[in-house]
């Protein structure tokens, strides 16, 4: 592999795939704020270490957290302060851009970090700077931003309105409930919900929109599991005043989204594919995606070392299918869709055009390029079967992009990824993995 292309091959022999993926992006994440919102020191153990969590973890120290890393270890010790922020608390004062403000924070193109820190900084006493890559400036954030607007947050916007950089903070959190639309990103919900213990009094989140919710349950599961309780109720959430999260020893899973790339091998190279240390008990919503596969003609068995999945006895059946609750899968299935005995119809994914890339353009193009018919509409797109040709693959800078069109490599010659690197966002040695499950035996 260069630094600017990788050339997928079809293996020689097909075998059974064994592959182990890094932790967890959405539990890493929002392990690394819960700790940083904990009273006292929390050790996290399966930390991924990838371009995202590295600016969140950045973040935190530019927030004056006492923070240990140790990458080899995949381990992560974070001192929290019960909601206080060390910079404001030492009065630490940085100048940028003609503001006088407690500290200089950049988010990278790190989706979650941007909104959960944001949320954090927006509901917090002190002022201070965030900045992100040209991509996240593009990604939705005025939801959010009006949402803590409203909260009593001040915003001053360096550039575009509502978009990265800014300034931010809040002197006094008065308020004691706020309206929350999802449809663009549930991120903007799980970050409120996290950093709603900040407030001295019960605080209630109201909630339009179901997009994304799966990734709502397990931010839900992880403040439980630090000692929070979040109530639901008609029309939202509540959150108690006054109750922070007690320091603990806490193990991040796998990351079932990245274990789907190897899943989706099972159907298309006819072999038992296992990820280690995946369950079906998983907290991450994207373990949904296994029930497509099995939909697909697939089955599978839990083991004690991972779930097995088996391929399909005979061709692999195309159908309708929803991904609005785990729509990161949405560009795995339509990489494997053109192999399929009928149409694939993947719906609920509308949003997806407004993540690192405009996912659904990247879809049919991509597709497109390799000689495969596609039909699409605002929310769903339809992949015809058809008899792929080799193409350079565009990724648009999206990890995601790349790591699902390599699947099409392993069946079709000629497929060739361009800018590999981009998938250090979440899992960055990737292709090295592939290399070491598909084709080292």
């Amino acid at each position: 592999m260069n630094a600017l292309q990788y050339q997928v091959r079809r293996p020689d022999t097909f075998h059974p795939v064994f592959a182990e993926v890094p932790g967890s992006k959405s539990i890493t994440n929002r392990a690394l704020l819960l700790a940083a919102l904990s009273d006292g020191g929390c050790n996290l153990d399966g930390v991924l270490f990838s371009d995202d969590s590295r600016h969140f973890l950045q973040a935190l120290l530019e927030l004056g957290f006492d923070v240990e890393v140790n990458e080899k270890e995949k381990r992560v010790r974070i001192h929290g302060q019960k909601g206080k922020i060390p910079c404001v608390v030492q009065n630490v004062q940085k100048e940028v851009r003609g503001r006088r403000v407690h500290a200089v924070v950049n988010v990278g193109s790190a989706g979650t970090a941007a909104r959960f820190l944001t949320a954090f900084l927006g509901m917090s006493k002190g002022s201070f700077y965030i900045d992100a890559s040209e991509q996240m400036k593009k990604r939705p954030m005025k939801e959010l931003l009006c949402a803590l607007e409203q909260l009593g947050a001040s915003v001053e916007y360096m550039e575009e309105e509502y978009h990265f950089p800014f300034v931010i903070g809040n002197q006094h959190l008065t308020a004691k409930e706020v309206e929350i639309d999802v449809e663009k990103s549930s991120q903007f919900l799980s970050a409120l919900l996290i950093s709603a213990v900040l407030f001295e009094e019960d605080f209630h989140v109201r909630v339009v929109g179901k997009h994304g919710m799966a990734y709502v349950e397990m931010t839900l599961k992880m403040m439980e599991q630090f000692g929070g309780e979040p109530q639901i109720e008609a029309g939202g959430y509540y959150i108690h005043g006054g109750a922070f999260y007690k320091a603990k020893n806490y193990k991040v899973e796998p990351d079932v989204s990245a274990a789907c790339y190897f899943y989706a091998m099972c159907p298309i190279l006819k072999q038992e594919v296992q990820v280690k240390d995946i369950h079906a008990d998983s907290l991450q919503g994207d373990i949904w995606f296994l029930s497509v596969l099995c939909e697909m003609g697939c089955t599978l068995r839990e083991e004690e070392s991972g779930i097995i999945l088996c391929p399909p006895k005979e061709n692999i059946k195309g159908g309708e299918f929803n991904l609005s609750s785990f729509s990161d899968q949405a560009l795995t299935l339509a990489a494997i869709a053109p192999f399929a005995d009928s149409d694939v119809i993947i719906r609920g994914i509308s949003h997806i055009r407004h993540q690192e890339c405009d996912r659904m353009h990247a879809i049919t193009s991509n597709l497109e390029r390799m000689g495969v018919t596609t039909e699409s509409d605002t929310d769903s797109v339809v992949i015809h079967p058809s008899r792929p040709h080799g193409a350079l693959i565009e990724t648009f800078e999206d990890h995601r992009v790349a790591m699902s069109f390599t699947l099409c490599g392993l069946l079709v010659d000629g497929i060739v990824i361009e800018n590999p690197g981009c998938c250090r966002k979440t899992f960055e040695n990737y292709f090295e993995t592939l290399e070491q499950s598909v084709y080292e035996k």
